[in-house]
């Protein structure tokens, strides 16, 4: 049991780094923001049916509901929309996970103070390796940037303070709420909220083709339900701190992903960066 837990750290990075090739597959099946409330929706039925099953608690207090309701639209309404829409637009990926991944940064200073988390020399050591990781791995992606737009660039902002203050309020104020039924009331909220702002748009484009039904299938049963049932677990076990860095593995797991899935090619500079930031993950996690 101790080595599971140990491990969940990094099986959270891979599954949830795993949705970066998965959107891939998913833009080329609808329009993105119809794609994601239709898999946030889903995710909620198939979680309130788990809750059913297991005669989990089905009710909330009215704050434990409000709390949902704010990390649910923050996470998913701001972070995840946030990130896909803004590839859809032509932001390179690449310059996506850079901005994302300052995460960690913010969590980290801010926590000092509203959480009472104090850093140690090593898990600062262990911050700056993994920041100049992630530059590194994405650096040679960093060219070719004609699409990027103050669109795209107020959408990836938008999201890097979604998944901020999601994990800074999990952490705060989410600790008293039942699992499933509170992860549920996330997904459905922010369902309900993209699926309104795709309707808004006229994007309710989906076509359920083989590639699109598996990008749906794993979108909701790995990197909804699995990656964000196991972030939720790690923030009520560890510091924020200490779970937000895992958020800097992401993209250079990622590049790993999409060259094993799509031949994208890694240079020596990439491989170093990812040892970088595996170092730094790993001086942050030490107790």
């Amino acid at each position: 049991m101790r080595k599971l837990v140990a491990l969940a750290p990094w099986i959270f990075v891979l599954i949830w780094s795993s949705g970066f090739p998965v959107s891939k597959y998913a833009f080329s099946s609808g329009d993105p923001l119809y794609f994601l409330a239709i898999r946030l929706l889903l995710a909620a039925l198939i979680l309130l049916l788990l809750a059913i099953i297991f005669r989990a608690p089905l009710k909330l207090s009215r704050s434990d509901f409000l709390a949902s309701l704010a990390i649910g639209i923050t996470l998913h309404g701001m972070y995840l929309a946030g990130v896909w829409y803004a590839i859809s637009l032509g932001a390179p990926a690449g310059l996506s996970s850079v901005i994302t991944s300052m995460q960690p940064v913010l969590v980290s200073l801010i926590a000092i103070r509203l959480l009472s988390e104090p850093l140690t020399r090593k898990q600062v050591i262990g911050l700056v390796l993994g920041f100049i990781g992630v530059f590194l791995v994405v650096l040679p992606k960093l060219s070719g940037t004609s699409h990027f737009t103050t669109t795209s660039l107020g959408l990836l902002v938008l999201a890097l303070l979604g998944s901020t203050v999601a994990t800074l309020m999990q952490k705060k104020i989410g600790h008293s709420i039942p699992l499933l039924i509170g992860t549920t009331y996330q997904f459905a909220i922010s369902g309900v909220v993209l699926l309104i702002l795709s309707v808004a748009l006229g994007k309710t484009e989906f076509h359920l083709t083989q590639t699109g039904l598996f990008a749906m299938l794993w979108a909701v049963l790995v990197t909804s339900i699995a990656a964000v049932l196991l972030l939720f677990w790690l923030l009520n076990r560890g510091s924020a701190a200490k779970v937000s860095s895992l958020f800097y593995l992401v993209p250079p797991i990622a590049v790993l992903e999409t060259y094993i899935l799509f031949g994208e090619k890694i240079n020596a500079l990439g491989f170093i960066g990812i040892a970088m930031t595996t170092l730094g993950v790993a001086l942050v996690l030490q107790n």
